[in-house]
């Protein structure tokens, strides 16, 4: 099958982050096999939702990982121009949700698989593909503790998100919460018998508006955009009509820090916050979202090196957006991204993937795999 071809079979799976993937997990993992990998599927943080990993080639030796994910962000058909779950060919572009963001990436992956066999004789390649990375990368680290039962330490792993083949070497690092705030109903006449959960909450929402504008001032890194860490409230519910005393409200907040700040010391004055509204009677609560470290390997890596080679780019210092590689890199395998596509077209309707794009990508991992590994 060619990379278009199984494209669109993967879009076909509708493979929503947070819904059951058996379907789409059982068709790649078959597909694998029949490729001649070993293939394990691992649980993720739910029931109905799993890794797969697959093996290639002598295990007890260091290997090289091609990492991906196979979630999808949602799609809203009524803004899309044809279904975003059909893989819909116009001008050399292939639209459809997760075409760029990454199921290209992973196709052009599965179409080399009998290569990716034939090249893995001397030295393992693994083919890492996650569950729920949309929702804050929480379905890989399941699959990295793992790894110490299924193969040797890799000596590198490529993640392929996408960024037009150019290797990027860094990345900001991620937590996210959920916050609640819990007071006492009433009519909107008596307000001295009540407790606006709505009003306990915009305090907290001082708070991190007030932190969000300090870190402006740093510490700084040159190498991202912005050059600072971030701080921003992204969901904000509460209250059912306007003459009810509103008794519960709901805030999600996420801190991205550069490499070398801890995204949850960002957020540590947030939940201070949070906290000293229980002094005043509101009950509180909160639960994290998704956490995951910021990516920095250093120039002249080998990894980097390699795939600068393979792919014709020269590596690009760092990106604003998160991936699984800074987990990699915590697990203590030497992590890169470099995928087909443009970030700039992910999450949106009309996603799409271009033909050459995809040939380019298949001439990048055909260049990859059959690269000798580290000595």
């Amino acid at each position: 099958m060619t990379p278009t071809d199984i494209l669109g079979r993967l879009l076909s799976f509708k493979a929503v982050a947070g819904q059951p993937n058996a379907a789409i997990t059982g068709w790649v993992g078959e597909h694998l096999e029949h490729a001649g990998a070993r293939v394990t599927r691992i649980s993720g943080p739910d029931v109905g939702r799993d890794n797969l990993w697959a093996s290639f080639g002598p295990c007890d030796q260091p290997g090289l990982v091609l990492s991906g994910h196979l979630d999808v962000v949602p799609a809203e058909a009524d803004m899309w121009t044809s279904d975003p779950f059909e893989l819909v060919e116009r001008d050399g572009c292939l639209f459809g949700r997760g075409t760029s963001d990454m199921q290209g990436y992973v196709a052009c992956v599965l179409a080399l698989a009998d290569e990716i066999a034939a090249s893995a004789i001397t030295q393992p390649i693994h083919v890492a593909l996650s569950c729920d990375e949309e929702l804050g990368c929480r379905g890989v680290p399941y699959l990295l503790t793992r790894l110490p039962e299924l193969c040797a330490p890799p000596w590198g792993a490529v993640i392929g998100e996408p960024t037009s083949l150019v290797p990027v070497r860094g990345h900001k690092g991620k937590a996210a919460y959920a916050l609640e705030v819990i007071g006492r109903a009433g009519h909107s006449s008596r307000t001295d018998l009540g407790r606006n959960a709505i009003h306990g909450l915009s305090q907290v929402l001082t708070v991190i508006v007030e932190t969000a504008r300090a870190l402006e001032h740093g510490p700084l890194a040159d190498d991202f955009i912005p050059a600072y860490s971030t701080l921003q409230a992204g969901v904000i519910q509460g209250g059912q009509a306007l003459n009810i005393i509103p008794d519960h409200a709901r805030l999600e907040v996420e801190a991205r820090a550069i490499p070398g700040v801890d995204p949850d010391v960002l957020l540590a004055p947030i939940l201070d916050a949070l906290s000293t509204l229980e002094r005043a009677g509101f009950e509180t609560r909160h639960q994290r979202l998704s956490r995951y470290p910021a990516l920095q390997i250093e120039r002249g890596h080998r990894l980097v090196d390699l795939v600068s080679a393979s792919a014709g780019h020269s590596p690009k210092d760092a990106v604003s957006f998160g991936t699984e590689a800074g987990l990699f890199q915590q697990a203590g395998i030497p992590a890169i991204i470099c995928g087909p596509g443009d970030i700039d077209r992910a999450h949106k309707a009309d996603e799409y993937i271009t033909a050459a794009e995809l040939a380019d990508c298949t001439r990048f991992l055909r260049e990859l795999i059959q690269a000798p590994g580290p000595a």
